[in-house]
């Protein structure tokens, strides 16, 4: 799988230096909406312990003049051809949302590269991909898909009253709720690697059979954390969720 480092530079963040070194790689992917700076507190926890590479989508910041891919296979399949040069040592990949329907995809990508090892998937606010569902949030009104944005809790308030700059942004937010509320799962797939899912005890989009359902996705290990909060449950425990990180993947605590 051949990728240039321009693709890399493109797709991923890294925003703590001297990780490149370290013995596993950690890609982040984002909410619907989300940016790479959405894992930017997560990475720096991590310090150099984890190389966190964190994913920026097309259409949004400085990839902004880019058009949005709306569709997950695609997407999918645009971050995997992006990776190449990544996977040189053992990946681990953490989804949130959106982010982590994505991460259960690319890790089906990965698993068919020779040499190429998923350690984990550690999937954030999401229901299984067997278990579809929820409203057509892409298919509202551009006042009500704000709305929809807002309620959630996971944009910083001064963004959110920020009309023009929440105008600018709704094109990749309607894009990746598409591609989002449109995937289905057409097979039984079972990843090879183990699965974490992760939930808030209040998240609205989330209940708790549809993150437990994670498990029919593995041949692996398996294990449900429960966190207090809504969907942005993680802003709010962020230092616990890298301590689960590193008890998982074997990484020497901070000290």
């Amino acid at each position: 799988m051949a990728a240039s480092a321009e693709q890399g530079a493109l797709w991923f963040r890294r925003f703590v230096p001297g990780g490149e070194g370290a013995p596993v790689r950690l890609v982040c992917l984002p909410h619907a909406g989300g940016s790479a700076t959405y894992f930017l507190p997560f990475a720096r926890a991590h310090g150099t312990r984890v190389d966190v590479l964190s994913v920026q989508y097309p259409g949004r910041q400085d990839r902004r003049m880019e058009p949005c891919i709306d569709e997950m296979g695609a997407l999918a399949d645009a971050a995997f051809a992006a990776l190449g040069p990544y996977l040189d040592r053992p990946v681990a990949l953490f989804g949130h949302s959106m982010g982590a329907t994505l991460g259960f995809e690319l890790a089906r990508r990965i698993q068919g590269v020779p040499d190429a090892t998923v350690v984990r998937l550690f999937a954030s606010g999401r229901r299984a991909p067997s278990r579809p569902g929820g409203q057509l949030v892409h298919l509202f009104d551009d006042d009500r898909l704000l709305a929809e944005v807002a309620k959630l809790d996971g944009t910083d308030a001064r963004v959110l009253d920020d009309e023009e700059l929440m105008r600018s942004a709704l094109p990749a937010i309607r894009a990746d709720y598409k591609a989002a509320e449109t995937y289905r799962l057409m097979e039984d797939v079972r990843l090879d690697c183990p699965i974490t899912a992760l939930t808030g005890a209040d998240d609205p989009k989330v209940p708790r059979e549809d993150a437990r359902a994670w498990e029919r996705h593995t041949t692996a290990g398996f294990d449900l954390r429960v966190y207090q909060g809504g969907h942005f449950f993680l802003t709010h425990h962020w230092q616990a969720i890298v301590d689960l990180v590193t008890e998982h993947l074997g990484v020497r605590a901070r000290t």
